[in-house]
């Protein structure tokens, strides 16, 4: 007797449908965007000073600490004051001496003038007392100048700080001779640098600088409104400091095809030095309708960017975008976009034009609406 077969037992399980991809989507955020324009900076103080002698002589004692906040008139060096006392005491008697010698020229004068009248007195004569008088006088004004430099020198032993800022290290030591004039620099005993505010300086290329002055209308135009600005020294995030561009080369570089900026920043807990490497951005646009889409759901496609949105039928469609500057994690989008559109943000890989998905909560895998 023949076995039957059994036609059900032999029949293969049918394959199971095929999986709906899940994604999730965002919807583009609508934001006021300020766009920003990077340049790299440098920091110079605003003021620096060299401190030198006007006068020689031993230097006796130094009156402040290297790296030291120092404030305008406050006493740095003082060099040995013993010959400028000296001289000036010397200026004064050639002062005295010179004040009593015009006084008796002119007594000798005021004799002459009465002789002269009745004709006591030769011409000659009466000339010499006079020219005397005018003698004399040229010696006093002499003294008193003279005097007037001794007094001068005596004070320029006492050095005192010009401004307010911070002191560098000494340069001399307490002892060494110092060289002094007025006609020729004297000897470097210190720096001196103001540190609030405190200056940036960047360069910009020259068409660039064209197309700022449309939409920056202060630019380099003196009595407009400051052009704001923002500064991020190196080793810090972000840009924390606020300041504003004060100054506008007056010609462009021809070698480098640059123009020359400087921004002013106030500078109160003298963290920024002179001499600083720093980042500094110009606001150079205002949106205040922007689109943003997180840079995650964009694609390319050869030189064209695209993004997956999900229709009303939830059937993903590919919708091509003009984009605009990045924003951390997000990115503008200039057109291409409705502030309703469901952008698909992650599963793109399992994508296909035409493809229905289903729209998940981010992280749960659970479709959008339920609980």
């Amino acid at each position: 007797m023949g076995l039957g077969v059994c036609v059900s037992c032999t029949r293969q399980p049918s394959a199971p449908p095929p999986r709906v991809p899940q994604v999730t989507v965002t919807h583009p955020v609508v934001a006021t965007i300020t766009n920003w324009d990077e340049y790299p900076a440098h920091l110079e103080a605003v003021d620096t000073v060299e401190i030198r002698s006007r006068v020689a002589g031993y230097l006796e004692s130094i009156h402040f600490r290297d790296g030291s906040d120092v404030r305008a008139g406050q006493l740095l060096f003082v060099i040995d004051p013993k010959p400028y006392e000296a001289e000036l005491e010397r200026t004064r008697a050639e002062r005295r001496r010179a004040e009593t010698q015009l006084e008796l020229a002119r007594n000798d004068f005021e004799r002459a003038q009465r002789l002269r009248e009745s004709r006591a007195i030769a011409e000659e004569e009466y000339d010499a007392r006079a020219k005397a008088v005018r003698t004399a006088e040229d010696a006093l004004a002499a003294a008193r100048a003279a005097e007037t430099a001794a007094e001068l020198n005596l004070t320029y032993t006492r050095i005192t700080a010009p401004l307010d800022g911070r002191i560098g290290r000494r340069l001399v030591a307490v002892g060494n001779m110092i060289q002094g004039s007025t006609t020729f620099p004297g000897t470097l005993l210190a720096t001196l640098v103001s540190l609030d505010p405190i200056h940036a300086y960047f360069e910009i290329p020259e068409d660039t600088f064209q197309r700022y002055r449309a939409v920056l209308p202060g630019l380099g135009q003196p009595g407009a409104d400051p052009v704001p600005c923002e500064l991020g020294p190196g080793g810090e995030a972000g840009f924390p400091h606020r300041g504003h561009v004060d100054f506008v080369d007056n010609q462009a570089d021809p070698r480098t095809g640059t123009v020359r900026l400087r921004a002013v920043f106030p500078n109160p807990d003298r963290g920024l030095l002179p001499g600083m490497f720093a980042r500094i951005r110009l606001p150079v646009e205002r949106l205040e309708d922007a689109l943003l889409i997180p840079e995650a759901a964009i694609l390319s496609e050869q030189t064209r960017k695209f993004v997956y949105v999900v229709n009303a039928d939830g059937v993903v469609e590919p919708r091509p975008v003009e984009l605009g500057r990045a924003h951390g994690r997000q990115r503008i989008v200039r057109s291409g976009l409705r502030p309703g559109d469901a952008v698909v943000v992650t599963g793109l890989l399992m994508l296909r034009p035409g493809v229905k998905v289903q729209v998940v909560q981010p992280g749960s895998g659970t479709p959008e609406g339920r609980s």
